[in-house]
């Protein structure tokens, strides 16, 4: 039984990662945001901009205790998800956690050229994106650091990266 949760700042490549290892590993894939918004019928920032941020991460958490009883998949989770509650807890108790850790500017530059709208980052410059992820990242390093491994994909061969699920599982 495999149940691997990539975990990571927004734009870090949590989503083009799960479908890479869901191929390779040949296991179904759950984007969280995804399976919240199809749960709640309106998009992540449709929930964001109705109901707050705080009903947004209670939505999430109950996603999460939905998703944590799946067998063989592999879950691509919101970048603060790991931060509430005690999620990154009930992660590392039910699969294997990685956590997906680019550089700062990496994240900004994907960021800027992003078509998907992201509430939390949307409508900032250069200067105040690239504050505001460096803040933000500061704040979440201790949820994102309690992971079982840390992986940089830039960096990291696939088959690595592989090697290591199998190895945590």
């Amino acid at each position: 039984m495999i149940r691997v949760y990539l975990i990571g700042f927004m734009a870090s490549g949590k989503s083009y990662l799960s479908r890479v290892l869901s191929a390779e590993m040949d296991v179904p894939l759950i984007d969280m945001d995804k399976y919240i918004e199809e749960k709640n019928f309106m998009s992540v920032p449709e929930l964001f901009s109705t109901y707050g941020e705080n009903v947004f991460r209670e939505r999430e958490r109950k996603a999460l205790e939905d998703l944590s009883v799946m067998e063989d998949v592999i879950i691509a989770t919101g970048g603060g998800a790991p931060c509430f509650f005690n999620n990154i807890q009930v992660m590392n108790d039910t699969g294997v956690t990685l956590y997906i850790k680019v550089p700062e500017e990496v994240i900004v530059e994907r960021l800027l050229n992003s078509k998907h709208k992201r509430p939390l980052a949307d409508g900032k410059s250069r200067e105040e994106l690239t504050e505001f992820v460096s803040q933000k990242i500061a704040e979440r390093e201790p949820f994102y650091s309690q992971a079982k491994a840390v992986i940089n994909p830039l960096e990291q061969p696939l088959d690595e990266i592989i090697s290591l699920i199998k190895k945590l599982a």
